[in-house]
């Protein structure tokens, strides 16, 4: 599913009224679209209850008056709210006068009409940007106060649709019915959070007005399509081995973390050179990989003198994840610019293995293999001497630059995961706040360092593991709690989750 701009979807549906429908067909469909999924969602909730569906001047109350008419005829109580002047614009003024004359009540904003069950925000949508001015500042302060469901057409009022900024006191919804595609506010903090639960109606735009280079999330088929089928004569060197340089004598649960996912997503050989006095606690809950333990330093974490230790492992591997647990100081950094300069496998790059470079980035242009980079907010606003709120405040766009400038595969985590190349541009959507926990990281780099040991391409493995990650925690929510939910929870969640992918 494609992700646009408020100036994207504008050209698109450009292309299709110049082809296709007129505008008056579209808005139709629209308000007809999101009537039907209110009714989808809500259903006998709706008869008898009171419905305000707040209007602006603007198109976007088009839709709004086709779904108050429907909604009429339906069996709700609703009243059409003019928020500030009654449709002059042409489209919207026709289904205004259908909704009047088919017994709609249409009355002018008062505190009153928010003594419903029900508010249809249709003041804006896609056209909101800035603060709100009066009246609808004081609509919006109020609307904060409301006890009842607020469902948002396309996005909710006060939210920027193109840069995910929100004004004071923007319309939080329940619900919102994105119209055609999912635009950036969907996904881009802050204003994800103010969309509630999210549904796409398709109005029937065709394909080919859809001609421009958008971002894109990321879907169950896409993902299965991306794994082959196992062949029956296969052995262990069929499916690649993974070295994992990780661990710490403070941090070897990361290790283990991103050893056990690596196993269950089905590496043929996995691989966990770490510290000395890590290997203990790791070698007590792992039982199918291999072991190299090398020297170490005084803090536990690897010595500059194992990056020579380790060539030889570096030298077999079909990919190599690194980072996880394993401590950011002058020695490590030795190990991971020894790492980069002498592998000739794909390498996975994730928490200190992301640190070690932040003050030498540029090392990255001077690779001759794939890398690809894990770094939440945190370390992405540390590779860059940033913030991480002006991180969040333009998560796709520093996302994309980066990947471009440094050539590697850049999957910035967090809400709505963002995986890029630097040309394309995916974004997830599933997973939950129970993620938001040490070690979830861990996993899904062994995921992604996995599925790339098996063949797969670092872009397509990346965004493979970012989904099923995602779908994992989903899974494991519903079982547990989000509040409960644990990473070793997840892992044992994977391994059946993997059956959908076979």
């Amino acid at each position: 599913m494609f992700v646009l701009t408020a100036d994207e979807i504008r050209d698109v549906e450009k292309k299709c009224f110049a082809s296709y429908y007129s505008e008056a067909d579209l808005m139709l469909k629209a308000g007809t679209g999101c009537f039907n999924e209110i009714v989808k969602r809500y259903s006998d909730r709706l008869v008898n209850s009171t419905v305000s569906v707040l209007c602006g001047n603007g198109k976007n109350a088009g839709d709004g008056f086709v779904i108050a008419r429907l909604l009429y005829a339906y069996g709700a109580d609703v009243k059409i709210v003019l928020c500030d002047k009654e449709p002059a614009i042409e489209e919207p003024l026709m289904y205004y006068n259908q909704a009047a004359s088919s017994g709609v009540d249409v009355v002018p904003f008062t505190n009153e009409c928010l003594n419903s069950d029900f508010v249809v925000d249709t003041m804006f949508g896609i056209g909101f940007h800035g603060e709100a001015r009066a009246p609808f500042d004081r609509i919006f302060e109020l609307l904060c106060d409301y006890k009842g469901e607020i469902i948002s057409v396309d996005t909710p009022s006060g939210t920027n649709s193109t840069t995910g900024e929100v004004c004071k006191s923007c319309v939080k919804a329940d619900f919102t019915i994105a119209v055609s595609t999912l635009k950036y506010a969907h996904i881009l903090p802050p204003a994800s959070s103010y969309c509630g639960d999210t549904a796409v109606i398709d109005i029937g735009i065709p394909d080919d007005c859809y001609d421009g280079v958008y971002i894109n999330t990321i879907d169950f088929q896409q993902v299965k399509n991306i794994f082959p089928k196992r062949d029956k004569n296969a052995n262990k060197g069929t499916f690649g081995t993974l070295l994992n340089l990780c661990g710490s004598y403070a941090m070897p649960g990361a290790a283990v973390i991103c050893t056990k996912s690596a196993l269950k997503t089905g590496a043929g050989l996995v691989k966990l050179t770490l510290p000395k006095s890590a290997y203990p606690l790791a070698a007590s809950h792992l039982v199918q990989n291999i072991f190299h333990p090398v020297s170490e330093n005084d803090n536990g974490t690897f010595s500059a003198q194992s990056a020579q230790e380790i060539l030889d492992d570096i030298e077999t591997a079909d990919c190599v994840a690194a980072g996880c647990g394993m401590g950011c100081n002058d020695d490590t950094k030795a190990v991971v610019d020894s790492l980069l300069k002498n592998s000739k496998a794909p390498v996975i790059l994730d928490a200190d293995g992301i640190n070690c470079i932040s003050d030498h980035i540029n090392i990255l242009k001077d690779i001759n293999v794939p890398v690809v980079l894990t770094p939440h907010p945190g370390e992405m606003a540390r590779l860059l001497s940033s913030s991480v709120s002006d991180i969040q405040s333009n998560r796709i766009n520093i996302a994309k630059k980066f990947a471009e400038e440094y050539g590697v595969v850049l999957v910035l985590k967090g809400a709505n995961t963002i995986v890029t190349d630097g040309n394309e541009v995916f974004v997830n959507l599933n997973g939950n706040p129970g993620m938001a926990m040490g070690g979830a990281g861990d996993m899904l780099s062994g995921m992604i360092g996995s599925f790339v040991a098996q063949g797969i391409s670092p872009f397509d493995a990346a965004k493979a593991a970012v989904f099923i990650h995602g779908r994992c925690g989903d899974i494991t929510a519903k079982s547990l709690s989000m509040r409960s939910m644990t990473v070793c929870d997840m892992l044992n969640t994977l391994g059946t989750l993997m059956s959908e992918f076979e």
